[in-house]
């Protein structure tokens, strides 16, 4: 179900930020198959890669990952620097679907977000989705320190995926939250998209979230995901 749209405020994206975005390497040849349900309209959320919850996650890749950043979220706002030339176009709502679902072996305390573009046309998730529960739209989620290897462009039917880290074991959480605003940067754009409310899918249903809640950026290898997600500590 879509929500009134309200406008979010933009924030800076530094230019090291950004630098550091686009210095990384190409991305990785492999994408996980996550066996999604059919694309459903992107204001309504359809369970992809399910898995029901039960014990805590056992750690993804054993490769080390860094661990997240203490500095304050920020929203990037329009780079000519972070489209460059030749890009595909910024997804917007109309362009995505949105499934939300939980890894095998999880106690509900990450979520897994998978965009799969339902148009004709390539389009690029750029950066990290704008995640807010709740009333507060102004204050999305803090991006964990997980640059992609290379920009989100999918092409139809191609997914890009995103982690979210709702809580830690033991800590205090509020909400049951069903659903979520989500919105996409745009570069091309002096301000960011207006969030929609997503609702969650049948196997999720609900969220509680904890007290320093954190997104990945989009990224094309859900491994990639799950390797900054569990680490993220």
């Amino acid at each position: 179900m879509r929500a009134a749209r309200t406008s979010w405020k933009t924030y800076a994206l530094g230019a090291a930020a950004v630098a550091a975005l686009l210095s990384a390497t190409a991305c990785g040849p492999s994408m996980h198959e996550d066996g999604a349900a059919s694309p459903a309209p992107s204001g309504t959320a359809s369970a992809t890669d399910s898995a029901q919850p039960s014990t805590a996650p056992s750690p993804s890749p054993s490769t080390e990952a860094p661990q997240p950043s203490a500095t304050t979220s920020a929203r990037p706002s329009a780079s000519a620097s972070a489209t460059g030339s030749g890009k595909a176009r910024a997804c917007g709502d109309h362009d995505v679907s949105i499934g939300t679902s939980y890894w095998a072996h999880d106690s509900g305390q990450h979520l897994l977000i998978t965009a799969t573009n339902v148009t004709g046309k390539p389009c690029t998730l750029y950066n990290y989705p704008f995640i807010t529960f709740g009333q507060d739209t102004d204050s999305p989620l803090t991006p964990m320190e997980s640059p992609a290897k290379a920009i989100a462009t999918i092409g139809p039917k191609g997914k890009a995926y995103a982690g979210v880290k709702l809580f830690l074991g033991g800590e205090r959480t509020s909400g049951g939250y069903k659903s979520f605003g989500i919105a996409y940067a745009d570069p091309s754009s002096a301000e960011d998209g207006s969030p929609i409310d997503v609702a969650f899918s049948d196997e999720v249903q609900f969220v509680n979230v904890g007290q320093n809640p954190s997104v990945t950026f989009w990224n094309l290898d859900r491994s990639e995901v799950e390797r900054f997600v569990f680490k993220a500590r």
